[in-house]
């Protein structure tokens, strides 16, 4: 209706790339978008922020590491990670979404621990090196 508010709406603030590195600092779970075989994919993943960039585990041999392998040298496969918080309860929340390549990497490469709620199983390592931070955070009124 024209003229009537929502009480409960907020207002839309954009975060700086910092702000956004400094949100999904602590690691957790995230979710990663690319051009699978059968289509546009999304997973889950357990993610760690090293060195400004994401590192998550996956299945080598599963969907996810053959879609991000084109086999053909220095091909780049760009993919998008996106975490985000809601708090329902007070209108509030952030959403913060990177873009940038998927490099498979050795795990001796890794220098810190990933974890893998979804299986030991998962011992392949990607990591996301970041052409694109932007994030919006919302703000209760």
């Amino acid at each position: 209706m024209a003229g009537k508010q929502n009480p409960e709406a907020g207002t839309l603030e954009t975060l700086n790339e910092q702000e956004c590195l400094q949100l999904i600092g602590a690691g957790g779970i995230g979710r990663v978008a690319f051009g699978g075989a059968p289509g546009p994919t999304i997973f889950p993943v357990n993610y760690r922020l090293l060195n400004g960039e994401i590192v998550f585990r996956i299945r080598e041999g599963g969907t996810m590491d053959e879609s991000l392998r084109s086999g053909i040298e220095d091909l780049e496969i760009k993919i998008a990670f996106q975490v985000d918080h809601i708090d329902e309860t007070n209108h509030e929340g952030w959403s913060v979404l990177i873009q940038g390549p998927a490099h498979h990497v050795p795990e001796s490469d890794i220098k810190a621990n990933v974890d893998s709620w979804a299986g030991d199983d998962r011992n392949h390592y990607i990591r996301i090196a970041p052409q694109r931070v932007t994030g919006r955070r919302i703000n209760r009124l």
